[in-house]
C-alpha cells in the first residue's frame, strides 16, 4: 500500500475555525480578521498593544547544502512546533508563504510535507491571501510611475540609461529577463532596456518583511533608489510620489497571516523573499508578534545555512535587533549521500561510504553557524528507506564533530516522532548559553563585508571583482550606505559560486558579478557567478501535473 501523498494528507486534516487557533495564544476573536474558516491577519492595533510583553523563545532550523533529495527543512519547522506542543510547551511557528514560480516549477511548495504540514496547503501554495499580488502590485506601480514621468517631460532629469528599477513577476520566465519596453511609437513612450525580476528578489519584497510597522514601511519604500539623473545623482521613489499609493497597496499585506498545522498548532505565515537571490526570512512583524504571544518560537531561513541562517543573523537579527536562543541544522541520509557524489537515481541503494563523504558539507556548516554563538544540534529527518549502517556512521560523526544529533520522525508520525528533539532545543533555549555574534561588524567596508561572508562563511580564499564594483561600492560608502549588510545573491548548491561543486569544496573564489544597493530595504545585493534573479522553468515543469480532479480539488501540488 502506497503511503498518502502531502496533498491527499493535507485534504484528510481535521482543520479548526481560525479563531480556536487563535485562542491558543491568547488571541481575542475580534483581533482576527478572517479569510475563510481556515485563515486570517491580525489587527493592527492588536499587535500595537503587545510591544511591552516580553519576548519568547527563538528557535531558528536551517539545513546543509539542499540537493534534489530534498532535507525537509520547512517539514522539521512544523514538527518542531508541533514537538514543543506535544511536550506542553506554547509554541508557534514563523515560516514564508509559497511563489508561484517554484510551484509550477521544480522545488514544489513551502508547506511542510508528510503529517508535519501547515494547512491550508493548497491555498498557501497559491494565492494566499493575496500578499505576493499585492507586493508585485506595489513594484510595477513604481516601475510605470518611473516611465510616466519620463514620458510627461522628466522634470526630474532621469538619465534613461540609468534607470535600475526593473518590473516583477511571480513566476519564473526566463524569456522576461531582458527586454525592451515602450516600443510602437511616440505615445507609447521612450523605448529602453529593462527586464523582469521574480517576485520574491523584489526590493519590496524585503521591504515588507524587514519593516517594524506602516510608517516604516512607508519611510523605507520612500527610500529606494529607482535611477540616476547624468550627475549620478539618485531619484528616489518618494521623488515621484510613488511611496503613499505603494504603501496603501501593502497596506493589508503587512499583517501577518495565522493558520494552523496538522495538529491544530499555530502557524504564522508571512512573507517569501528567497534566500539564494534575497534574504530568506519571513517578515519581522510576523515574527516579533509571535514571540510575544508564544513562549517557543520556530523559524526557519530558507536553503542552506551558508545562506538562510547567514542572512537571518546578519541581516534580520541585526537589522530587527533579535537574538536566537538555539539553532537546529536539518539533514538527510539521502541528501547527504547526494553531496558525497551518488546520482539521485541510485540514492536508493545503501551506500554509508557516500554519506561519510557527504558529511564534510554538514560538518561545515555546524562549524559555521557555531561562530555565530548560538547552541546547534543536528535533526535528521529520516526515510523509510535509511539504513542502520548510513544512520550509525552520520550518528558518530557528528557526535565525533561535538554535536548532538537526533533521528526524527516527524514526516511519518508528526509530533510524536519528535518528542526527544522538541525536549533538547526547550532545554537549550532556556539555558541562556546563546552568546550571539555576527560575522562582521557595521563599519567594516563593504567589499570587507563581501569579503568576510565569502571567507568565513563559504570558505573561499577570496572574492574576484573587478575595478568598476570596488568603485560603486566605494562611492556608496561616500554617500552614506557603508554601515549596511550585504546580501549575497548565490547558488543554493554549493559553498562555492560553482553549483556542481558539491561537498565542502575549498580553494575557490566567489566572483562578484554585479552589486546592487536596496536603498529601502537596508541592504547591499552582491550577485555571484551565474546566479539568475529571474530563474526559469525546467524541461518538465511541476505545472504540467496540476490540475482539477473530478471533485474539483486541486491535484498535482507538492
Amino acid at each position: 500500500m502506497t503511503s498518502p501523498s502531502d496533498i491527499e494528507i493535507a485534504r484528510a486534516a481535521g482543520k479548526k475555525p481560525i479563531r480556536e487557533i487563535g485562542a491558543r495564544l491568547a488571541i481575542p476573536e475580534a483581533a482576527l480578521l478572517p479569510y475563510g474558516h481556515d485563515k486570517a491577519k491580525l489587527d493592527r492595533d492588536f499587535i500595537s498593544g503587545l510591544e511591552t510583553r516580553p519576548d519568547g523563545k527563538l528557535i531558528l532550523v536551517t539545513a546543509i547544502t539542499p540537493t534534489p533529495a530534498g532535507e525537509g527543512k520547512t517539514t522539521t519547522t512544523v514538527g518542531l512546533g508541533d514537538g514543543l506542543n506535544r511536550i506542553g510547551k506554547r509554541a508557534a511557528i514563523c515560516i514564508r508563504e509559497a511563489s508561484l514560480g517554484p510551484c509550477f516549477g521544480m522545488k514544489g511548495g513551502a508547506a511542510g510535507g508528510g503529517y508535519a504540514q501547515v494547512v491550508p496547503m493548497e491555498d498557501m501554495n497559491l494565492h494566499f491571501t493575496g500578499d505576493f499580488h499585492a507586493i508585485t502590485s506595489a513594484h510595477n506601480l513604481l516601475a510605470a510611475m518611473i516611465d510616466n514621468h519620463i514620458y510627461w517631460g522628466n522634470a526630474l532629469e532621469i538619465d534613461q540609461r540609468r534607470v535600475v528599477w526593473r518590473r516583477v513577476m511571480d513566476m519564473n520566465d526566463r524569456a522576461l529577463r531582458d527586454v525592451v519596453t515602450s516600443l510602437g511609437g511616440v505615445t507609447n513612450g521612450f523605448p529602453r532596456q529593462t527586464g523582469f525580476d521574480i517576485t520574491v528578489a523584489s526590493e519590496v519584497m524585503a521591504i515588507l518583511c524587514l519593516a517594524q510597522d506602516l510608517t516604516d514601511l512607508q519611510a523605507r519604500l520612500g527610500e529606494i533608489i529607482v535611477a540616476y539623473r547624468r550627475d549620478k545623482t539618485p531619484i528616489r521613489a518618494r521623488d515621484l510620489k510613488a511611496d503613499g499609493a505603494m504603501t496603501a497597496l501593502l497596506r493589508d499585506a503587512a499583517l501577518p497571516n495565522l493558520v494552523q498545522t496538522l495538529e491544530n498548532n499555530p502557524a504564522f505565515v508571512h512573507g517569501g523573499p528567497f534566500a539564494n537571490i534575497a534574504h530568506g526570512c519571513n517578515s519581522v512583524i510576523a515574527t516579533r508578534t509571535a514571540l510575544k504571544l508564544a513562549d517557543y518560537v520556530v523559524t526557519e531561513a530558507g536553503f542552506g545555512a551558508d545562506l538562510g541562517a547567514e542572512k537571518f543573523m546578519n541581516i534580520k537579527c541585526r537589522k530587527a535587533g533579535l537574538s536566537p536562543d538555539a539553532v537546529v541544522l536539518v539533514a538527510t541520509v539521502r541528501s547527504l549521500k547526494m553531496s558525497g557524489g551518488v546520482a539521485k537515481a541510485d540514492l536508493g541503494e545503501e551506500n554509508a561510504q557516500a554519506v561519510e563523504a557527504g558529511l564534510a558539507n554538514l560538518i561545515r556548516h555546524l562549524e559555521n553557524l557555531r561562530g555565530f554563538g548560538v547552541p546547534v544540534v543536528v535533526a535528521v529527518n529520516r526515510f523509510t528507506g535509511d539504513t542502520e549502517a548510513e544512520l550509525d556512521i552520520l550518528t558518530r560523526r557528528v557526535t565525533e564533530a561535538g554535536a548532538e544529533v537526533f533521528l526524527c520522525n516527524h514526516w511519518a508520525k508528526g509530533s510524536a516522532g519528535i518528542e526527544a528533539l522538541a525536549t533538547r532545543v526547550a532545554d537549550l533555549a532556556d539555558s541562556g548559553t546563546a552568546d550571539f555574534a555576527l560575522t562582521y561588524p557595521d563599519d567594516t567596508a563593504l567589499l570587507g563585508k563581501i569579503e568576510a561572508v565569502a571567507q568565513r562563511i563559504y570558505r573561499a580564499e577570496g572574492i574576484d571583482a573587478d575595478d568598476r564594483i570596488r568603485a560603486q561600492l566605494v562611492e556608496w560608502e561616500a554617500a552614506g550606505f557603508g554601515h549596511l549588510p550585504v546580501c549575497m545573491a548565490k547558488t543554493q548548491y554549493s559553498f562555492s559560486a560553482d553549483p556542481t561543486a558539491r561537498g565542502a569544496p575549498t580553494g575557490h573564489r566567489i566572483p562578484i558579478r554585479e552589486v546592487r544597493l536596496s536603498a529601502g530595504a537596508g541592504f547591499i545585493v552582491a550577485i555571484c557567478g551565474d546566479i539568475m534573479t529571474m530563474p526559469g522553468l525546467p524541461r518538465h515543469p511541476a505545472a504540467e501535473n496540476i490540475g482539477l480532479n473530478a471533485a474539483l480539488e486541486i491535484d498535482g501540488l507538492f
